[in-house]
């Protein structure tokens, strides 16, 4: 039914592992395979590309669903549905950011300062174009094919590049000044697949299980028992992601069962707590999907 693109390059192992959380495992008969498939009735075809191009096909009905960056999106103009974000990038949770840097001792601190016909290097031209014409910024703008980084400053003034952490800008001796914008991963549609109520309903059910696996990382379940004079203290010290599950023991004068959903990086420091203040009986479990 859904033609899927998935992308090749920084964000190919994240996200086939969230498919793979998702139970929707991608299966391929080699990491440089192109083509792959997912045991699931509601895909038909999924392809593995490079992000750059998938908004494109995505627009055009080549597939009708697809992961990309918001940068991408914005780099092409493709005229997608956005079905929602999928917050993770190639090392962490956090968005990546476009930004524009300078060498470490440049003069220019604002985007204002860039001289008239400044030569500045990107892998997005059309994006960096637009966004200094908007501020009044006259520049040589110059496709970059990778390592733009290493071209300031004797081959380009200044950079548009992403980054999530600044850490490799640092490196190569850049100071940021502005930031573009901000990207974390789509998931993109074609609109018309989008008007088809079938094709809509399956999208729909695929984000069902990829956000729920998302909702899930970092978080565990914790059961535990406690006696009815320990109980409001034990409560007292539960986060939840509404308020603790509570039930009777059965056969049990005075006893009650909780459940609840904590941090993981919490939990060191939650069970010996929950231990001393009466609770018993504590487990820790993984889990898979939170779906609200």
């Amino acid at each position: 039914m859904l033609r899927l693109v998935l992308p090749k390059g920084s964000l190919e192992a994240a996200t086939l592992e969230l498919f793979a959380a998702a139970d929707l495992a991608v299966r391929r008969s080699s990491e440089v395979d192109y083509r792959a498939g997912i045991d699931d009735p509601r895909i038909s075809e999924v392809r593995v590309l490079r992000p750059q191009e998938i908004p494109v096909y995505v627009a055009e009905g080549t597939f009708d669903l697809g992961i990309t960056g918001r940068d991408w999106i914005e780099e092409t103009g493709a005229k997608v549905h956005s079905l929602g974000e999928l917050r993770y990038s190639k090392a962490t949770d956090q968005p990546i950011r476009v930004v524009l840097a300078v060498h470490g001792e440049s003069p220019v601190q604002r985007v204002e300062d860039l001289p008239a016909g400044v030569r500045v290097s990107t892998e997005y031209p059309r994006l960096t174009e637009a966004w200094l014409a908007e501020r009044g910024v006259r520049a040589d703008v110059r496709l970059s094919y990778g390592a733009t980084e290493a071209k300031v400053p004797e081959i380009a003034d200044a950079v548009v590049e992403i980054t999530e952490t600044g850490r490799a800008l640092r490196a190569a001796g850049l100071r940021i000044v502005s930031v573009l914008l901000e990207s974390y991963t789509e998931v993109v549609a074609n609109p018309l697949a989008v008007a088809d109520p079938v094709k809509a309903h399956a999208m729909s059910q695929l984000m069902t299980l990829l956000q729920g696996a998302l909702e899930a990382r970092g978080k565990v379940l914790v059961k535990l028992n406690v006696a009815e004079a320990d109980l409001q203290a034990v409560i007292a010290v539960l986060p939840s992601m509404r308020s603790p599950t509570v039930s009777k023991l059965f056969g049990e004068d005075g006893g009650y069962a909780i459940e609840t959903v904590v941090p993981k990086s919490a939990i060191n420091t939650l069970i010996p707590e929950l231990k001393d203040r009466g609770a018993s009986d504590i487990l820790e479990l993984p889990l898979s999907k939170i779906v609200q």
